[in-house]
């Protein structure tokens, strides 16, 4: 079932419209194609995010139970991860930066794919509800659940987080940016679902969950500390205040620019709907960077 549910991904990033960029950046895909992971519902790892990522951080059986579902046991659930890589395009004109009234901005085409692949992420959740749905199973997503909110406390984080559950299904590791950085790289979008289907488990190739960067497991790089312009990644890790704060100024200065063009986005803050925001990303950190588009440590592995 794994194999089908990968073709049936593959086949809808390459079919949708909204997996396209406008014609006045060249009407491509904004990803290509897609790999996927599958965890079981009662890895004991749910409940350490809860230590982890905060104790409002939901497990899959939270989740499936929030959602209206029968409580079952946990080992009867799936979680689903879905890895949305950027295609070489957008991630060779991200490569070169520009300054604009002192602050320096991503590539446009960037900003675009980052802003468009809400709405893509969104519905490619459904999509994969819909095509179990067919086969008589049940399935349900994060992002598109009323348990979902960013919170905005003493740090940041969500009750269910992308990156921690793509971690939990073996997709790859974090690094110092804080991004998961997968055997195609850290230049990605992620989302997931939880389902009663009995998809086969792909296994973790490490329990250590800064493996796949070169800086936690050699002491080399900080490529990504380099190219940060918010001087928010050092030694220590990433500050998501000044991530964050700077990003903002990014969203400002590119609604100047391309801002007829951008898509307005919804979202939970502290459990309460924050209206037309207007996401364009960062990711100079993910960048002509050696885990850009791949895990720059996979000999490890073999």
């Amino acid at each position: 079932m794994n194999a089908e549910l990968t073709q049936f991904l593959k086949n809808y990033f390459e079919t949708s419209k909204l997996n396209q960029l406008p014609e006045k950046f060249g009407g491509d895909r904004i990803f290509s194609s897609p790999i996927i992971g599958v965890a079981q519902g009662d890895d004991p790892i749910f409940q350490k995010y809860k230590e982890i990522v905060g104790s409002e951080h939901l497990t899959p059986l939270e989740l499936w139970v929030a959602e209206g579902y029968e409580n079952l046991p946990a080992s009867n659930l799936r979680v689903i991860s879905i890895v949305f890589p950027f295609n070489d395009k957008i991630r060779k004109e991200s490569k070169n930066v520009k300054k604009f009234l002192r602050v320096t901005l991503p590539a446009e085409i960037y900003c675009i794919g980052r802003n468009y692949a809400n709405a893509f992420k969104e519905d490619t959740c459904r999509q994969v509800i819909e095509y179990l749905k067919k086969k008589n199973y049940k399935t349900i997503a994060g992002m598109l659940s009323d348990s979902f909110s960013i919170l905005v406390k003493e740090k940041f984080y969500s009750t269910w987080s992308e990156r921690h559950i793509a971690f939990a299904t073996g997709l790859g590791t974090f690094s110092l940016h804080e991004g998961l950085i997968t055997e195609i790289g850290c230049n990605i979008r992620l989302a997931s679902v939880v389902t009663n289907a009995p998809l086969e488990i792909t296994p973790r190739k490490s329990e250590n969950p800064y493996g796949n960067c070169l800086y936690y497991s050699k002491g080399t790089c900080r490529k990504c500390e380099e190219r940060c312009p918010a001087n928010a990644i050092d030694a220590n890790g990433h500050n998501k205040i000044k991530c964050h704060e700077y990003g903002q100024r990014i969203a400002r200065k590119m609604l100047t620019r391309i801002g007829p063009i951008l898509n307005p986005h919804n979202r939970r803050v502290n459990w309460k709907i924050r209206f037309a925001s207007f996401p364009v990303g960062c990711a100079f950190c993910q960048f002509e960077v050696p885990c850009m588009d791949k895990n720059p440590i996979a000999e490890d592995y073999d």
